[in-house]
């Protein structure tokens, strides 16, 4: 989250190197390329190569969700692994007491982080205040 608010920051800079943002954030740079062989896709990040090389975001700060980068780098957000799968192929799925619970705090998840934008984050416009 941190590498793509960093990019979001400095969206006006141009392409940045991992090493820029590395040194920004006090992340280490191989944790950094790690990340982004993940997030290199044409709707998430742009990439050039050479002296001026480095990442930039594909699109404005207020087009990214919390939701879509973590389903990215997490490749899923689901409380239990069984709701990973559609169809549910738990053979328990149709005895299971717990599924609906399961199935709400999976769409609580979803619409929460959804609704959190890289822009208002960066902006400081969101507040998790009376949330819990």
């Amino acid at each position: 989250m941190r590498l793509l608010l960093d990019l979001a920051e400095h969206k006006n800079d141009g392409f940045i190197a991992l090493k820029t943002i590395a040194e920004r954030q006090g992340i280490s740079k191989k944790y950094l390329e790690q990340l982004i062989p993940l997030l290199n896709q044409p709707d998430i990040l742009r990439t050039t190569r050479g002296y001026k090389g480095g990442y930039m975001l594909a699109k404005s700060p207020d087009q990214y969700t919390v939701g879509q980068i973590l389903k990215i780098t997490e490749k899923s957000l689901c409380p239990v692994s069984c709701l990973e799968d559609d169809p549910n192929k738990c053979e328990r799925v149709s005895q299971c007491k717990t599924l609906p619970m399961w199935k709400g705090l999976k769409q609580v998840i979803d619409d929460y982080l959804g609704s959190i934008t890289l822009k208002m984050l960066l902006d400081g416009d969101f507040k998790a205040d009376g949330l819990f």
